[in-house]
C-alpha cells in the first residue's frame, strides 16, 4: 500500500530529487580533475564522498559509491578495489547524493587517457541506448518499453549478450524502488513516477561502459532531471 503511493512523486518530491542530483553532479565534477592514474579505485571513491558531503548531500547517502577501472569495470556490481587506476582504463563512476530525505543515481564512464577503438565503440552504442531509454518514457506507456528501447540498440549493435541487468529502477526515498524498468513489466507509466535509465555493455575480464540519467514522467514524456555530459571524457 505504501509503495503504490509513494510511486507518483508530488512537486515537493520532484524538486528535492532535482537538488539531489545537482549536488551529485556538482560533486563528481569537483572530482574530476583529482583523478590521476595510479591511485587506486578506494582512494577516488573516498575523494568522491568528501565532496558529496561538501557540495550538500546528506551524510547517509543512497549508497557508497562505485568507482570500478579497466576489467573491473566489467562487473556493474563492483566496489572500489585497492586496483590502482590505468592508462587505457575505461573508469566507470557510479555514485548519488541525498537531499532532504530524496535521492539520486547516477552514472558516467571516462576513459583515462587513451582507450583502444572497440571501447570507444561501446561506449558511443551505450551513449544511444541511452538516448532511447530516455526517450521511451511516457504516460501510459509500459515500463517494458524503456528496457525495450535501449536493449534494441544494444542488441542490434551485436553487444547484446553484455547487457547482463534492467535498464532502470524507481527512485525517490531510497535509492531502489518502484517501478522497475525491465523487458517483463508491463506496469504503465505514470505522472511523478521516477526512475533511472541505466544501459551497459560489459567485457569480460575487459571493460565495461554504463550511462545513468535520472528522469520522472511528466507532461507527454519523461523529464531528465541530469544533465551532466554523457560523452567519453579523457582524464
Amino acid at each position: 500500500m505504501v509503495s503504490s503511493l509513494r510511486v507518483r512523486k508530488d512537486a515537493d518530491e520532484i524538486a528535492a530529487m532535482r537538488k539531489a542530483v545537482k549536488v551529485a553532479q556538482s560533486a563528481l565534477e569537483a572530482t574530476i580533475p583529482l583523478i590521476k592514474a595510479g591511485m587506486t579505485e578506494k582512494e577516488l571513491a573516498s575523494e568522491l564522498v568528501v565532496q558529496l558531503l561538501r557540495h550538500g548531500s546528506q551524510s547517509e547517502m543512497p549508497f557508497a559509491p562505485i568507482v570500478s577501472g579497466g576489467p573491473n569495470s566489467a562487473n556493474p556490481h563492483a566496489s572500489p578495489s585497492d586496483r590502482k587506476i590505468r592508462p587505457g582504463d575505461l573508469l566507470v563512476v557510479d555514485w548519488g547524493a541525498a537531499v532532504d530525505g530524496y535521492v539520486s543515481d547516477l552514472t558516467r564512464t571516462f576513459a583515462v587517457g587513451e582507450v583502444e577503438a572497440e571501447y570507444r565503440k561501446i561506449h558511443q552504442i551505450v551513449l544511444e541506448a541511452n538516448a532511447a531509454g530516455r526517450a521511451a518514457g511516457k504516460p501510459g506507456a509500459p515500463c517494458a518499453n524503456v528496457d525495450i528501447a535501449a536493449r534494441t540498440v544494444i542488441e542490434k549493435a551485436g553487444y547484446g549478450k553484455y547487457f547482463t541487468h534492467r535498464t532502470g529502477h524507481g527512485i525517490g526515498m531510497e535509492g531502489h524502488e518502484d517501478p522497475y524498468m525491465r523487458g517483463d513489466n508491463m506496469q504503465l507509466l505514470e505522472p511523478g513516477m521516477a526512475y533511472t535509465v541505466e544501459p551497459g555493455i560489459y567485457l569480460p575480464e575487459r571493460n565495461g561502459v554504463r550511462i545513468e540519467d535520472n528522469v520522472v514522467i511528466a507532461g507527454t514524456g519523461a523529464e531528465c532531471l541530469s544533465d551532466m555530459p554523457r560523452e567519453l571524457r579523457v582524464v
